[in-house]
């Protein structure tokens, strides 16, 4: 039978310091965790862009589609800017190196007093100061020109889908044909024209293929010599008689 190693003081001592290398190791952990941090704020959660959370569903398609280059302008008001790409030049031994230089973006929260919320969005810097002109978000997501919509991107375009359906706004229109003497607007013809107007049938499309096909033109309506013009939705308009020139006999 073997015999028992004795247990030897160097044993002892090993044991003696993994147990306060334990004790230790517990301190400092439970010191870090109850340690206070530089401000008493709870952290908050990561905020979810406005665009978001606009229902994708009720909102018309974007007329000019995504963006298939630089997508992150999918997500954001960019406006024209790109990913610009160049070369950078040693200045003494004249080498060239291929490089890029992103857009100057950021993240900013600007107040909509249409909406009576902030907007929480990602844009560029050249975009910001053209709301800084324009006087406010709200101006620039309504402007109507073709170039400003492109500019938005389908970000953009959610965003101001929820600012014209916003009370302010819709008041604003109101008292705009009020003050021109128009009828208010229907409702549906209201959410016709915020979706890019009427869509036209599949039989009026066709014809108009028809047409184009066989260079044949758009007749508005009809004008026969010395009668009225026949335009459609309007009254007959009266030719008025030329004025006759007197004539002067010569001896």
């Amino acid at each position: 039978m073997a015999s028992l190693r004795p247990i030897t003081s160097r044993c002892l001592f090993a044991a003696a310091s993994s147990a306060t290398t334990t004790t230790s190791t517990a301190a400092a952990a439970a010191a870090v965790s109850s340690r206070r941090t530089f401000t008493t704020t709870t952290p908050l959660l990561r905020q979810t862009p406005t665009h978001l959370t606009v229902p994708k569903e009720q909102i018309p398609d974007y007329p000019y589609g995504p963006f298939r280059t630089y997508k992150q302008r999918n997500a954001g008001l960019y406006g024209t800017s790109k990913i610009r790409f160049g070369n950078t030049v040693s200045a003494k031994w004249q080498i060239k190196a291929a490089t890029h230089w992103k857009p100057n973006r950021h993240t900013k929260r600007l107040w909509s007093p249409s909406l009576n919320m902030f907007v929480r969005t990602r844009l560029t810097t050249g975009v910001l100061r053209t709301i800084d002109k324009l006087g406010g978000i709200d101006n620039y997501l309504l402007g109507a020109k073709s170039r400003r919509l492109k500019e938005l991107g389908p970000a953009g375009w959610r965003l101001r889908w929820k600012v014209m359906q916003s009370g302010p706004v819709q008041e604003r229109w109101a008292r705009e044909r009020e003050a021109m003497g128009l009828p208010p607007k229907a409702h549906h013809l209201l959410v016709a024209e915020q979706a890019g107007g009427v869509a036209p049938s599949a039989e009026l499309m066709g014809e108009m293929d028809r047409m184009l096909a066989h260079e044949e033109e758009f007749v508005l309506g009809e004008e026969t010599e010395g009668g009225p013009v026949m335009i459609e939705g309007k009254e007959p308009a009266q030719a008025t008689p030329e004025p006759s020139t007197p004539q002067t006999k010569t001896a």
